[in-house]
C-alpha cells in the first residue's frame, strides 16, 4: 500500500527564488538536498532565461535520486557524499570551499538546517532560498480503513517529513506492530525523537536500498 503524505507547492512568496535564478552566474556553488529542489530551480531558471549560466556553477547533490534528477537536465555533478545527509554532504565538498565562494542552497521551506549552518560556519557566503513547500496530503476514509483492517507487516519512511505527517495523522497506533525502515539516518533520527522503534535503516537512499533494509528488518 503506497500512502502519499505531502503535496508539494510553490513558495508562498516567489521572488528570492526567481532573484537567484536571474543572476545565477553569482554562485560558485549550487547545493541540492532533494530532487523536488532541482525541478523547482530548473523552472525558475526557465522562466529567468538562464538555464545555460548553470553549466558554469558548480553542483553538489545529497544523494543519488538528487544526481539523476540532475543529469537528468545533462547537468554534471560535482559531489555527491557516500553518506546521503547534509553533514555528509558538507564534509564532501568542506575542502573545496573558499571564503569569497557564494553558495546557493534552494530548499523546501520546513528543510533542515544543518547543511546551511555548516557552510556558514565555514565562512562561505550562503543564500538559501525555499523553492517548495510540503503541506500534508489527507488520508482518505479509504486509506484508514485499509490500515485499520489490513495492518501493515512493514512500513517504509522516505523522508522525515513523511514520517511526521504520517504520525500526526494517526499516531503511534497508525503503526500497530509493524517493523519500521527509514530510508536513512536523518528519516531514523526523527522517527526516534517521535519514540518510534526504527528495524533497519537504508545502506544508500535508493529503492535498491530500501528493499535490502526491508529484508534485514523482516529477516534480522
Amino acid at each position: 500500500m503506497s500512502l502519499p503524505m505531502l503535496e508539494l507547492r510553490p513558495p508562498e512568496d516567489p521572488r528570492p527564488l526567481a532573484a537567484a535564478a536571474e543572476s545565477i552566474q553569482r554562485y560558485r556553488w549550487v547545493v541540492f538536498a532533494s530532487p523536488s529542489a532541482v525541478e523547482a530551480l530548473m523552472e525558475a531558471l526557465r522562466e529567468a532565461g538562464t538555464v545555460d549560466r548553470l553549466s558554469h556553477v558548480r553542483i553538489a547533490v545529497v544523494g543519488p535520486r538528487t544526481a539523476r534528477t540532475v543529469e537528468g537536465y545533462g547537468l554534471k555533478v560535482t559531489a555527491e557524499p557516500a553518506e546521503a545527509t547534509g553533514l555528509g554532504l558538507f564534509a564532501a565538498i568542506r575542502d573545496a570551499l573558499h571564503p569569497e565562494d557564494e553558495v546557493l542552497l534552494p530548499a523546501g521551506e520546513e528543510g533542515r538546517r544543518e547543511l546551511e549552518l555548516a557552510l556558514r560556519e565555514q565562512g562561505v557566503r550562503v543564500t538559501r532560498v525555499t523553492a517548495y513547500r510540503s503541506t500534508p496530503a489527507p488520508l482518505s476514509p479509504e486509506a484508514q480503513e485499509a490500515l485499520g483492517q489490513m495492518p501493515p507487516d512493514v512500513v517504509l519512511f522516505a523522508s522525515p517529513r513523511t514520517a511526521e505527517v504520517f504520525l500526526e495523522a494517526t499516531g503511534a497506533e497508525g503503526l500497530g506492530a509493524a517493523k519500521v525502515v527509514a530510508i536513512g539516518p536523518t528519516t531514523a533520527s526523527v522517527l526516534a525523537r517521535l519514540g518510534i522503534g526504527v528495524a533497519a535503516v537504508a545502506e544508500r537512499p535508493t529503492p535498491e536500498g530500501l528493499v535490502d533494509a526491508t529484508v534485514r528488518a523482516v529477516h534480522g
